[in-house]
Protein backbone atom coordinates (compact mmCIF):
# COMPACT_ATOMS: atom_id res chain seq x y z
CA UNK A 1 0.00 0.00 0.00
CA UNK A 2 1.26 3.56 -1.17
CA UNK A 3 0.91 6.51 0.50
CA UNK A 4 1.57 10.36 -0.26
CA UNK A 5 1.55 12.87 1.92
CA UNK A 6 0.21 16.05 0.29
CA UNK A 7 0.49 17.81 3.10
CA UNK A 8 1.65 17.26 6.60
CA UNK A 9 0.51 20.29 8.79
CA UNK A 10 -1.96 22.17 10.90
CA UNK A 11 -5.12 22.98 9.29
CA UNK A 12 -4.31 26.39 8.73
CA UNK A 13 -0.87 25.39 7.64
CA UNK A 14 2.45 26.28 8.74
CA UNK A 15 3.55 29.27 8.75
CA UNK A 16 0.36 30.14 9.47
CA UNK A 17 -0.90 33.18 8.05
CA UNK A 18 0.16 36.58 9.30
CA UNK A 19 1.44 34.68 12.09
CA UNK A 20 4.25 36.68 14.08
CA UNK A 21 6.02 34.06 16.24
CA UNK A 22 9.39 32.59 15.81
CA UNK A 23 8.48 28.70 14.48
CA UNK A 24 6.42 30.64 11.69
CA UNK A 25 9.37 32.47 10.74
CA UNK A 26 11.83 30.21 10.47
CA UNK A 27 8.87 27.67 8.58
CA UNK A 28 9.91 28.65 4.89
CA UNK A 29 10.98 26.55 1.98
CA UNK A 30 11.34 22.59 2.90
CA UNK A 31 10.18 23.36 6.64
CA UNK A 32 6.60 24.97 5.52
CA UNK A 33 3.64 22.48 5.59
CA UNK A 34 0.19 22.73 3.62
CA UNK A 35 -2.86 21.07 5.56
CA UNK A 36 -2.72 17.35 6.32
CA UNK A 37 -4.01 15.64 3.29
CA UNK A 38 -3.08 11.70 2.59
CA UNK A 39 -3.54 9.69 -0.69
CA UNK A 40 -3.79 6.05 -0.82
CA UNK A 41 -2.86 4.18 -3.82
CA UNK A 42 -4.32 6.63 -5.54
CA UNK A 43 -7.86 5.03 -5.07
CA UNK A 44 -8.16 7.36 -1.15
CA UNK A 45 -8.24 10.51 -0.51
CA UNK A 46 -8.35 11.36 3.25
CA UNK A 47 -8.81 15.22 3.87
CA UNK A 48 -9.45 17.47 0.98
CA UNK A 49 -7.06 20.73 1.43
CA UNK A 50 -6.61 23.69 -0.82
CA UNK A 51 -4.51 23.04 -3.46
CA UNK A 52 -4.23 19.50 -3.03
CA UNK A 53 -4.76 18.36 -7.05
CA UNK A 54 -1.57 20.79 -7.69
CA UNK A 55 0.32 18.90 -4.58
CA UNK A 56 -0.96 15.70 -5.94
CA UNK A 57 0.79 16.65 -8.96
CA UNK A 58 3.69 18.12 -7.47
CA UNK A 59 4.49 14.65 -5.98
CA UNK A 60 4.13 12.70 -9.68
CA UNK A 61 0.43 11.92 -9.14
CA UNK A 62 -2.86 12.58 -10.12
CA UNK A 63 -6.25 12.55 -8.15
CA UNK A 64 -8.22 10.89 -11.76
CA UNK A 65 -8.26 7.44 -9.95
CA UNK A 66 -9.52 8.56 -6.46
CA UNK A 67 -13.26 6.97 -5.83
CA UNK A 68 -13.34 8.10 -2.22
CA UNK A 69 -13.10 11.34 -0.35
CA UNK A 70 -13.20 11.17 3.38
CA UNK A 71 -12.88 13.85 5.64
CA UNK A 72 -11.19 13.68 9.71
CA UNK A 73 -12.76 16.78 10.87
CA UNK A 74 -14.92 19.88 10.57
CA UNK A 75 -13.17 21.83 8.65
CA UNK A 76 -13.32 25.63 9.46
CA UNK A 77 -12.95 28.86 7.08
CA UNK A 78 -14.50 28.74 3.08
CA UNK A 79 -15.57 25.87 1.43
CA UNK A 80 -13.22 23.74 -0.15
CA UNK A 81 -13.59 23.79 -3.72
CA UNK A 82 -13.75 20.02 -5.34
CA UNK A 83 -11.55 19.56 -7.72
CA UNK A 84 -13.00 18.31 -11.29
CA UNK A 85 -13.75 14.17 -11.02
CA UNK A 86 -13.66 14.02 -7.41
CA UNK A 87 -16.51 12.40 -5.60
CA UNK A 88 -18.28 13.94 -2.65
CA UNK A 89 -16.26 14.65 0.07
CA UNK A 90 -17.57 13.63 3.16
CA UNK A 91 -17.38 11.93 7.18
CA UNK A 92 -18.46 8.33 7.80
CA UNK A 93 -20.20 7.64 10.94
CA UNK A 94 -18.07 5.92 13.68
CA UNK A 95 -17.90 2.16 12.81
CA UNK A 96 -19.26 2.23 9.50
CA UNK A 97 -17.03 -0.21 6.93
CA UNK A 98 -16.22 0.89 3.38
CA UNK A 99 -15.10 -1.58 1.27
CA UNK A 100 -13.86 -0.45 -2.56
CA UNK A 101 -13.72 -1.66 -5.66
CA UNK A 102 -10.29 -1.18 -5.61
CA UNK A 103 -9.85 -3.21 -2.63
CA UNK A 104 -9.17 -1.13 0.11
CA UNK A 105 -11.00 -1.55 3.44
CA UNK A 106 -12.06 1.61 5.57
CA UNK A 107 -12.91 1.89 8.82
CA UNK A 108 -14.29 4.73 10.74
CA UNK A 109 -12.65 5.46 14.25
CA UNK A 110 -14.69 7.46 16.92
CA UNK A 111 -12.15 9.65 18.81
CA UNK A 112 -12.50 11.44 22.11
CA UNK A 113 -13.12 14.95 20.18
CA UNK A 114 -14.77 16.20 17.49
CA UNK A 115 -13.19 14.70 14.45
CA UNK A 116 -13.21 10.95 12.92
CA UNK A 117 -10.11 8.58 12.60
CA UNK A 118 -10.24 6.23 9.33
CA UNK A 119 -8.11 2.11 9.97
CA UNK A 120 -7.59 2.27 5.91
CA UNK A 121 -6.37 -1.67 5.22
CA UNK A 122 -4.78 -1.90 1.67
CA UNK A 123 -5.58 -5.09 -1.35
CA UNK A 124 -2.23 -6.90 0.72
CA UNK A 125 -3.00 -6.76 4.13
CA UNK A 126 -1.22 -3.80 5.38
CA UNK A 127 -3.13 -1.68 8.02
CA UNK A 128 -2.80 1.86 8.67
CA UNK A 129 -4.39 4.69 11.09
CA UNK A 130 -5.15 7.88 10.28
CA UNK A 131 -5.91 10.14 13.38
CA UNK A 132 -7.26 14.13 12.57
CA UNK A 133 -6.02 16.83 14.44
CA UNK A 134 -6.13 16.89 18.49
CA UNK A 135 -8.00 13.89 18.30
CA UNK A 136 -7.09 10.42 20.09
CA UNK A 137 -9.09 7.23 19.89
CA UNK A 138 -12.00 6.41 22.29
CA UNK A 139 -12.96 3.14 24.33
CA UNK A 140 -9.43 1.69 23.66
CA UNK A 141 -9.51 -1.37 25.82
CA UNK A 142 -6.02 -1.04 26.77
CA UNK A 143 -5.36 -4.84 28.67
CA UNK A 144 -3.91 -2.84 31.67
CA UNK A 145 -6.89 -1.69 33.24
CA UNK A 146 -6.11 2.19 32.30
CA UNK A 147 -8.61 1.97 29.11
CA UNK A 148 -11.92 2.85 29.04
CA UNK A 149 -15.02 0.50 28.77
CA UNK A 150 -16.37 1.20 25.23
CA UNK A 151 -14.97 -0.64 21.74
CA UNK A 152 -11.61 -0.97 20.98
CA UNK A 153 -10.09 0.06 17.74
CA UNK A 154 -9.71 -3.49 16.85
CA UNK A 155 -10.81 -6.19 17.96
CA UNK A 156 -8.79 -7.55 20.68
CA UNK A 157 -5.75 -9.62 20.17
CA UNK A 158 -5.25 -7.50 16.92
CA UNK A 159 -1.50 -7.00 16.04
CA UNK A 160 -0.08 -3.43 15.97
CA UNK A 161 -0.52 -1.47 12.64
CA UNK A 162 2.35 -1.15 10.32
CA UNK A 163 2.01 2.57 10.36
CA UNK A 164 0.40 5.52 12.56
CA UNK A 165 -0.44 9.19 11.04
CA UNK A 166 -1.27 11.22 13.92
CA UNK A 167 -1.32 14.36 15.46
CA UNK A 168 2.18 13.55 18.07
CA UNK A 169 2.78 16.79 18.92
CA UNK A 170 -0.49 18.20 19.85
CA UNK A 171 -1.75 14.64 21.13
CA UNK A 172 1.27 12.45 22.16
CA UNK A 173 -1.28 10.53 24.91
CA UNK A 174 -3.10 9.41 21.85
CA UNK A 175 -0.05 7.43 21.23
CA UNK A 176 0.82 6.11 24.53
CA UNK A 177 -3.26 4.61 24.37
CA UNK A 178 -2.67 3.19 21.41
CA UNK A 179 0.27 1.27 22.75
CA UNK A 180 -1.16 0.59 26.06
CA UNK A 181 -3.54 -1.34 23.67
CA UNK A 182 -0.80 -2.93 22.09
CA UNK A 183 -2.13 -1.15 18.51
CA UNK A 184 1.57 0.60 18.31
CA UNK A 185 4.37 -1.89 18.44
CA UNK A 186 8.18 -1.40 17.87
CA UNK A 187 7.87 -1.56 14.39
CA UNK A 188 4.93 0.65 13.42
CA UNK A 189 6.38 3.40 11.59
CA UNK A 190 4.76 6.14 13.48
CA UNK A 191 4.70 9.26 11.39
CA UNK A 192 3.55 12.61 12.89
CA UNK A 193 0.89 15.12 11.09
CA UNK A 194 -1.09 18.06 11.59
CA UNK A 195 2.08 20.03 12.21
CA UNK A 196 1.50 23.43 13.96
CA UNK A 197 3.43 26.27 15.27
CA UNK A 198 3.44 25.26 18.61
CA UNK A 199 7.13 23.14 18.00
CA UNK A 200 9.51 24.93 16.50
CA UNK A 201 10.03 23.80 12.82
CA UNK A 202 13.22 21.51 11.62
CA UNK A 203 16.13 20.10 14.77
CA UNK A 204 13.90 20.72 17.55
CA UNK A 205 10.79 19.10 15.95
CA UNK A 206 12.64 15.78 14.88
CA UNK A 207 13.97 15.87 18.30
CA UNK A 208 11.06 16.25 20.32
CA UNK A 209 9.09 13.28 17.78
CA UNK A 210 12.81 10.66 18.16
CA UNK A 211 11.80 11.01 21.81
CA UNK A 212 8.53 10.07 20.86
CA UNK A 213 9.41 7.42 18.82
CA UNK A 214 8.32 8.94 15.79
CA UNK A 215 9.48 10.76 12.51
CA UNK A 216 8.07 13.61 10.27
CA UNK A 217 8.68 13.87 6.72
CA UNK A 218 8.20 16.46 4.09
CA UNK A 219 4.81 17.16 2.10
CA UNK A 220 5.33 15.48 -0.88
CA UNK A 221 6.57 12.19 0.48
CA UNK A 222 5.84 8.98 -0.48
CA UNK A 223 6.04 5.87 1.96
CA UNK A 224 5.12 2.00 1.50
CA UNK A 225 2.88 0.84 4.61
CA UNK A 226 4.35 -2.11 5.75
CA UNK A 227 8.46 -1.37 4.33
CA UNK A 228 10.31 -1.19 7.21
CA UNK A 229 11.95 1.90 8.18
CA UNK A 230 14.24 1.98 10.97
CA UNK A 231 12.33 3.50 14.23
CA UNK A 232 14.06 6.03 16.27
CA UNK A 233 16.60 4.63 19.23
CA UNK A 234 14.98 5.35 22.66
CA UNK A 235 17.36 5.98 25.10
CA UNK A 236 16.97 4.20 28.43
CA UNK A 237 18.23 6.05 30.58
CA UNK A 238 17.73 10.26 30.57
CA UNK A 239 19.13 13.06 32.46
CA UNK A 240 18.05 16.30 32.42
CA UNK A 241 19.71 18.93 33.78
CA UNK A 242 19.36 22.77 34.15
CA UNK A 243 18.86 25.90 35.94
CA UNK A 244 15.69 27.04 38.28
CA UNK A 245 12.56 27.45 36.06
CA UNK A 246 14.78 26.49 32.72
CA UNK A 247 11.77 24.16 31.98
CA UNK A 248 13.53 21.36 32.86
CA UNK A 249 10.65 19.38 34.66
CA UNK A 250 8.64 20.37 31.33
CA UNK A 251 11.40 18.65 28.92
CA UNK A 252 11.45 15.05 31.13
CA UNK A 253 7.59 15.08 31.13
CA UNK A 254 7.74 15.47 27.32
CA UNK A 255 10.08 12.58 26.62
CA UNK A 256 7.96 10.31 28.22
CA UNK A 257 4.07 11.59 27.08
CA UNK A 258 3.93 8.99 24.94
CA UNK A 259 4.00 6.60 26.91
CA UNK A 260 1.62 4.94 28.73
CA UNK A 261 1.09 3.74 32.90
CA UNK A 262 4.59 6.06 33.56
CA UNK A 263 5.57 6.51 37.67
CA UNK A 264 5.96 10.13 38.21
CA UNK A 265 8.06 9.83 41.42
CA UNK A 266 8.22 13.41 43.16
CA UNK A 267 11.02 13.48 46.01
CA UNK A 268 10.17 16.61 47.72
CA UNK A 269 7.77 15.35 49.58
CA UNK A 270 4.21 17.64 50.58
CA UNK A 271 5.52 20.18 53.38
CA UNK A 272 2.20 20.93 54.60
CA UNK A 273 1.97 24.61 55.83
CA UNK A 274 4.10 25.88 52.86
CA UNK A 275 1.39 27.25 50.53
CA UNK A 276 3.83 28.90 47.72
CA UNK A 277 5.09 24.57 47.39
CA UNK A 278 1.99 23.31 47.61
CA UNK A 279 1.18 25.61 44.26
CA UNK A 280 4.19 24.25 42.65
CA UNK A 281 3.02 20.65 43.38
CA UNK A 282 0.01 20.84 41.79
CA UNK A 283 1.00 23.07 38.94
CA UNK A 284 3.26 19.60 38.01
CA UNK A 285 0.44 17.46 38.92
CA UNK A 286 -2.18 19.25 36.77
CA UNK A 287 -0.29 18.79 33.66
CA UNK A 288 0.35 15.38 33.92
CA UNK A 289 -1.25 12.87 31.98
CA UNK A 290 -4.40 11.43 33.70
CA UNK A 291 -2.93 7.91 33.10
CA UNK A 292 0.86 8.33 34.85
CA UNK A 293 0.67 7.12 38.58
CA UNK A 294 2.40 9.07 41.19
CA UNK A 295 4.94 8.05 44.31
CA UNK A 296 6.18 10.30 46.62
CA UNK A 297 9.37 8.67 47.96
CA UNK A 298 13.18 9.51 48.26
CA UNK A 299 13.67 5.64 48.17
CA UNK A 300 14.87 5.16 44.77
CA UNK A 301 16.89 2.64 44.88
CA UNK A 302 13.94 -0.40 44.93
CA UNK A 303 11.75 1.43 42.68
CA UNK A 304 15.38 1.42 39.77
CA UNK A 305 16.09 -1.99 40.10
CA UNK A 306 12.56 -3.31 39.86
CA UNK A 307 10.56 -4.39 37.23
CA UNK A 308 8.08 -2.06 35.62
CA UNK A 309 6.92 0.88 33.11
CA UNK A 310 8.96 3.98 32.21
CA UNK A 311 10.07 5.49 35.61
CA UNK A 312 10.41 9.42 35.82
CA UNK A 313 12.43 11.16 38.72
CA UNK A 314 12.10 15.17 40.10
CA UNK A 315 14.64 15.78 41.14
CA UNK A 316 17.86 14.55 42.24
CA UNK A 317 18.88 17.55 44.31
CA UNK A 318 15.67 16.98 46.43
CA UNK A 319 16.51 13.10 47.06
CA UNK A 320 20.22 14.72 47.86
CA UNK A 321 18.70 17.53 50.51
CA UNK A 322 16.46 14.21 52.17
CA UNK A 323 19.85 11.98 52.19
CA UNK A 324 21.77 14.58 53.54
CA UNK A 325 19.33 15.34 56.24
CA UNK A 326 19.70 11.60 57.24
CA UNK A 327 23.20 11.84 58.01
CA UNK A 328 22.81 15.19 59.37
CA UNK A 329 25.69 16.14 56.98
CA UNK A 330 24.47 20.07 57.61
CA UNK A 331 26.41 19.82 60.49
CA UNK A 332 30.73 20.18 60.13
CA UNK A 333 31.11 18.10 62.98
CA UNK A 334 28.47 14.98 62.34
CA UNK A 335 29.64 15.32 58.72
CA UNK A 336 33.61 15.01 59.38
CA UNK A 337 32.43 12.08 62.21
CA UNK A 338 31.15 9.57 59.62
CA UNK A 339 28.12 11.67 57.54
CA UNK A 340 31.16 12.38 54.18
CA UNK A 341 31.23 8.25 54.44
CA UNK A 342 26.79 7.68 55.09
CA UNK A 343 26.33 10.08 52.40
CA UNK A 344 28.96 8.89 49.55
CA UNK A 345 27.20 4.72 50.47
CA UNK A 346 23.90 6.45 49.73
CA UNK A 347 24.74 8.40 46.52
CA UNK A 348 26.77 4.83 45.37
CA UNK A 349 23.88 2.93 45.86
CA UNK A 350 21.37 5.25 44.01
CA UNK A 351 24.70 5.17 40.71
CA UNK A 352 24.63 2.04 41.17
CA UNK A 353 20.98 1.23 40.76
CA UNK A 354 20.49 4.05 37.88
CA UNK A 355 23.14 1.44 35.88
CA UNK A 356 21.29 -1.57 36.71
CA UNK A 357 17.68 -0.64 35.98
CA UNK A 358 15.70 -2.25 33.10
CA UNK A 359 13.28 -0.01 33.34
CA UNK A 360 13.30 3.19 31.06
CA UNK A 361 14.13 6.46 33.29
CA UNK A 362 14.12 9.98 33.22
CA UNK A 363 15.76 11.41 35.66
CA UNK A 364 15.58 15.78 36.79
CA UNK A 365 18.57 17.32 38.65
CA UNK A 366 19.38 21.00 39.36
CA UNK A 367 22.90 22.70 38.13
CA UNK A 368 23.91 25.34 40.92
CA UNK A 369 27.23 25.63 41.13
CA UNK A 370 27.46 28.21 38.44
CA UNK A 371 25.82 30.87 40.18
CA UNK A 372 27.00 32.73 43.54
CA UNK A 373 29.37 30.87 45.62
CA UNK A 374 27.14 29.64 48.82
CA UNK A 375 28.02 32.03 52.13
CA UNK A 376 27.92 28.74 54.20
CA UNK A 377 30.27 25.78 54.57
CA UNK A 378 26.65 23.33 54.38
CA UNK A 379 25.46 25.50 51.74
CA UNK A 380 29.14 24.91 49.54
CA UNK A 381 28.91 20.97 50.88
CA UNK A 382 25.27 20.65 49.53
CA UNK A 383 26.38 22.57 46.10
CA UNK A 384 29.81 20.58 45.51
CA UNK A 385 27.96 16.87 46.47
CA UNK A 386 25.55 18.10 43.92
CA UNK A 387 27.84 18.35 41.41
CA UNK A 388 29.46 15.16 41.98
CA UNK A 389 26.11 13.45 41.97
CA UNK A 390 25.11 14.68 38.92
CA UNK A 391 28.38 13.81 37.02
CA UNK A 392 27.56 10.01 38.52
CA UNK A 393 24.41 9.35 37.39
CA UNK A 394 25.26 11.68 33.98
CA UNK A 395 27.90 9.09 33.55
CA UNK A 396 25.26 5.84 33.65
CA UNK A 397 22.81 7.71 31.54
CA UNK A 398 22.86 6.90 27.55
CA UNK A 399 21.26 10.45 26.83
CA UNK A 400 21.58 13.70 28.76
CA UNK A 401 19.78 17.33 27.83
CA UNK A 402 20.97 20.36 29.29
CA UNK A 403 17.62 23.02 29.37
CA UNK A 404 18.40 26.82 29.26
CA UNK A 405 15.61 29.21 28.72
CA UNK A 406 13.37 26.66 27.68
CA UNK A 407 15.77 25.28 25.14
CA UNK A 408 17.08 21.87 25.65
CA UNK A 409 20.78 21.13 24.52
CA UNK A 410 21.96 17.67 24.19
CA UNK A 411 25.20 16.78 26.19
CA UNK A 412 25.41 13.39 25.21
CA UNK A 413 22.44 10.74 22.99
Amino acid sequence: MELTLLGTGAPDGLPRPHCPCAACATARGPLARAATALLVDGAVLLDLTPGAALAAARAGHSLSGVRQVLLTHPHDGPAVELPAGLPTAGRVADGRVLTLLSGHRVRAVPMDSPGTGYEVTGPDGERLLYLPPGGAPAGLATGNGNGGGGRSVRDAGAAPYDMLLADVTGRPDALARLRAAGLVGPTTDVIAVHIGHEVPPGAELDRRLAAAGARAVPDGTTLTVGEYHAVPDLPRRTLVTGGARSGKSLEAERRLAAFPGVLYVATGGARDGDPEWRARVTAHRDRRPGSWRTAETCDLVPLLTGEGPPVLVDCLSLWLTDAMDRVDAWDDAAWDGGGEEALRERTEQLVGAVRATRRTAVLVTNEVGSGVVPATASGRRFRDELGRLNAAVGAECEHLLLVVAGQALTLRG
